[in-house]
């Protein structure tokens, strides 16, 4: 999709780039960030894409609640405190004084519309990949007063609001926009195919960032981001590959909370058969393909979310290579009529994270060692969307889907129903029992919460084997010199420009 150029408000100054000849005319309150790939759009409802959330997110749109990456506890933002009604009813009070940058102001109703138009079918929307299949019914008590009811019981409702972005009820409510408003410390200034502009809100609720104008471009290449870093013609990016990661100076390491996997088209043959499934797990290399392109700190993924999620299960024990088994499995399945030979697509995204091209020609050279038939699609974030979410395109052939996927909320409620339900945004999986399992978990709280959402982790590895896991993924940022910027878990799916200070 094409992003068109907005202007918002009269913008003070002018950005003077020297993008396409080598420098950046910069004052010291501009920057400039160079992402791996340019965003599909700006919609916020979207948002939980990185490509989208790293420029949006707490930058221009914001949310009721915040997660501490720190300590994991839920604060507050836009609102400043709630309660627990009963076992399917919440209820928010919202900071008052706030005002949208179109000038609407921050109310009841205003949220009532967010949540409406997240749940909207007639957009495509993430509501899914938060809620799973959950209908949520909000209503304004009063001015500054927001009751949530869920038709199951959502004990983490408050952790979910952390990711719900509250935009102004002036925008369409059926139809995604390039030009998000919302409550947030700055607004779009620009944005083309060439770059993005972002600039301080001036009427903004909350302390003012030291950051007036913040530009972002994107090069999908790793080295270009890290030289443009190293030169000043950037001052921040926060993807790079290990491999460019050579200066202890500016480039600092980080667990970023994203998880990478091959979701596998389990509805089409051959990958209909959980034989076919496993040997491509076992066909990988998993820990010399790892320490090579992604660094030795790279952690192994046996399941969707990182160690210290609520519902992650350290009992599963990860597919280890064993290429003889993996072409036993594959005869086998041969020898009862499974069509092995069929020509498999690898959906893979440019520039999706840091030697993601290379790991999947790595994985399609291993897998057809074992004598299958594998090729690989490079998309755009716009063109590989369309495979994200159902209904896949017709047409298709049977595919393995490259995705990364990102849970900081510290609960597996944000990962497993999107992922393995039957009616799962994100799922190929139909199993009745997994569907109980899930919903018995979402409805639950504390340690049977994460005992039940550790069970179906368990299932979907042992016994489904709805996907190829591949890593816990390890962030390399490189921050200039006129910078200062720690990341933490959120980096690679947001970049908050209100935690950016300028280097004395």
């Amino acid at each position: 999709m094409t992003i068109r150029t907005k202007l918002i408000s009269s913008v003070a100054g002018t950005l003077v780039l020297g993008l396409m000849s080598g420098g950046v005319a910069a004052t010291a309150q501009e920057i400039t960030v160079v992402l791996p790939e340019q965003p599909a759009n700006l919609e916020p409802c979207r948002s939980i894409r990185a490509d989208i959330g790293r420029v949006i997110n707490m930058n221009i749109t914001e949310t009721l609640t915040d997660i501490n990456v720190d300590t994991g506890e839920v604060e507050p933002h836009l609102a400043t405190e709630w309660e627990q009604v009963d076992d399917t009813t919440w209820r928010f009070t919202l900071r008052e004084g706030v005002t949208f940058q179109d000038g609407a102001p921050l109310d009841a109703e205003a949220v009532v519309n967010s949540i409406n138009r997240l749940m909207n079918p007639n957009l495509t929307c993430d509501s899914r990949s938060k809620f799973g299949d959950v209908t949520l019914t909000p209503t304004a008590i009063d001015a500054q007063t927001v009751e949530i009811v869920s038709d199951i019981a959502i004990p983490i409702m408050p952790t979910l609001m952390g990711t719900v972005q509250i935009v102004s009820p002036n925008m369409p409510f059926d139809a995604e926009v390039n030009e998000p408003v919302g409550t947030g410390p700055y607004v779009l200034a620009e944005a083309t195919n060439e770059r993005i502009v972002l600039s301080q809100n001036p009427d903004y609720w909350g302390e003012l960032p030291a950051v007036t104008d913040a530009t972002f471009v994107w090069r999908s290449e790793s080295a270009i981001r890290a030289a443009m870093v190293e030169t000043g013609e950037a001052d921040l990016t926060p993807a790079i590959a290990v491999q460019d990661a050579t200066n202890p100076e500016t480039d600092f390491a980080y667990l970023n909370s994203e998880t990478t996997r091959m979701r596998l088209d389990m509805q089409m043959p051959p990958l209909d058969d959980v034989r076919v499934r496993e040997a491509l797990n076992i066909g990988i290399d998993w820990d010399g393909m790892g320490e090579a392109l992604f660094g030795a700190e790279v952690l192994r993924a046996n399941q969707m979310v990182p160690p210290g999620n609520c519902g992650f299960n350290d009992a599963i024990t990860p597919w280890q290579f064993d290429p003889e088994r993996a072409r036993q499995l594959i005869e086998e399945a041969r020898a009862d009529g499974v069509p092995v030979d069929t020509e498999m697509t690898i959906i893979a995204r440019n520039g999706f994270f840091p030697n993601a091209q290379e790991s999947v020609e790595a994985m399609q050279a291993m897998w057809a060692d074992l004598g299958l038939n594998i090729t690989v699609q490079q998309l755009e974030a716009a063109d590989w969307v369309r495979y994200l979410d159902k209904p896949f395109p017709e047409g298709r052939n049977p595919t393995l889907f490259q995705q990364q996927h990102d849970n900081n909320t510290g609960d597996a409620g944000f990962t497993v129903p999107v992922m393995y339900t039957s009616e799962g945004q994100y799922s190929t999986v139909e199993n009745p029992d997994l569907d109980a399992l899930i919903l018995d978990a979402m409805t639950s709280s504390g340690e049977e919460r994460c005992q039940l959402f550790a069970d179906a982790f368990a299932m979907v590895h042992d016994e489904i084997i709805a996907d190829v896991p591949m890593y816990h993924m390890i962030g390399y940022v490189r921050v200039g010199d006129r910078i200062e910027y720690e990341p933490d878990l959120k980096t690679n799916s947001e970049v908050r420009l209100s935690e950016i200070a300028f280097a004395e």
